[in-house]
């Protein structure tokens, strides 16, 4: 797929899910506004959007780095208006900043609770809302925000309410805007890993990186591109990372195990997955190595 004339809308890329997104897209040609707030390094959190930028660069893309607190009106608006002087357009939002506090309500401060609803919910919400009267005059508009399927099992809600309140309230909003403007051709869509990736963000909070089972980025990055390659269509779906890319015909995951030998089975399950969610990786799985051990057959 080639994305030579569009133009990419990114929130919080500046490391992680987010730029590993950016980069791909990149590889395919878009021009990318990586719109976050970390403009200087952290030793602890490394990457910043200028990074962010020269690794888009360096992949073939166009960048434009922009300092922005999604919280902010006149920062979001602002961050839009330079994206569209810049590249001339605005294409695809892509809703990736979010923020995590994995705790229960009594040891939730509510700064922090306030913080996640204002990133998570209001400010997908309104980068989103700032973003329209530009994506309604696109080709070929999409919004793709990086969310959870709805599973509304009291297993979800009853560790971290706040933060699974917050993280649903983006995936509500995909439905909900999917459903508003469909109108204007602009397909809604969201998509969640089946696994837990590998971050710097998460190695401050659980110290990921001395767990062997986990998947990278780019198996993100990959079935991002593959959900925006969809006809305008197919809006409204909460997606999983792996089940969007074994559909699309990639049958080996290894690529994207974080320790080569890894295998599928042994990965770290992300949370907010339901029995039809599992059903269906469990399905696609049996199918490739049938499908795989078929070929091997005939050789």
């Amino acid at each position: 797929m080639s994305l030579k004339d569009t133009v990419v809308f990114i929130t919080g890329g500046s490391r992680g899910i987010g730029e590993a997104i950016a980069v791909r897209l990149a590889k395919e040609g878009a021009s990318i506004a990586i719109a976050a707030k970390t403009a200087d390094t952290n030793s602890k959190l490394p990457g910043t959007i200028y990074t962010a930028a020269k690794a888009i660069e360096a992949a073939g893309g166009k960048a434009l780095a922009v300092q922005c607190d999604i919280r902010d009106e006149e920062q979001v608006q602002r961050a839009i208006d330079q994206t569209v002087a810049t590249f001339g357009h605005l294409d695809v939002v892509i809703n990736n900043a979010s923020a995590i506090f994995l705790e229960s309500t009594e040891q939730t401060p509510a700064k922090r609770y306030d913080l996640m609803h204002n990133i998570n919910g209001r400010g997908t919400w309104l980068v989103t809302k700032l973003a329209l009267p530009h994506l309604k005059k696109s080709r070929n508009p999409r919004v793709l925000t990086l969310s959870p399927p709805l599973d509304m099992s009291p297993k979800w809600f009853e560790k971290t309410p706040a933060y699974t309140m917050a993280k649903y309230n983006m995936s509500m909003l995909v439905v909900g805007h999917a459903g508003e403007f469909a109108k204007h051709g602009i397909a809604v869509n969201g998509l969640w890993p089946y696994t837990v990736i590998e971050t710097a963000a998460l190695n401050m909070i659980s110290q990921s990186k001395s767990k062997p089972n986990l998947r990278t980025p780019e198996i993100m990055a990959d079935a991002a591109l593959e959900l925006l390659s969809k006809p305008s269509t197919f809006t409204g779906n909460l997606c999983i990372d792996e089940v969007i890319l074994r559909e699309a015909g990639v049958r080996d995951m290894s690529r994207y195990a974080l320790t080569p030998g890894t295998r599928d089975e042994d990965m770290e399950l992300d949370g907010f997955l339901g029995e039809a969610d599992h059903a269906r990786v469990a399905m696609l799985r049996k199918m490739h190595r049938s499908g795989t051990a078929a070929a091997k057959a005939k050789l």
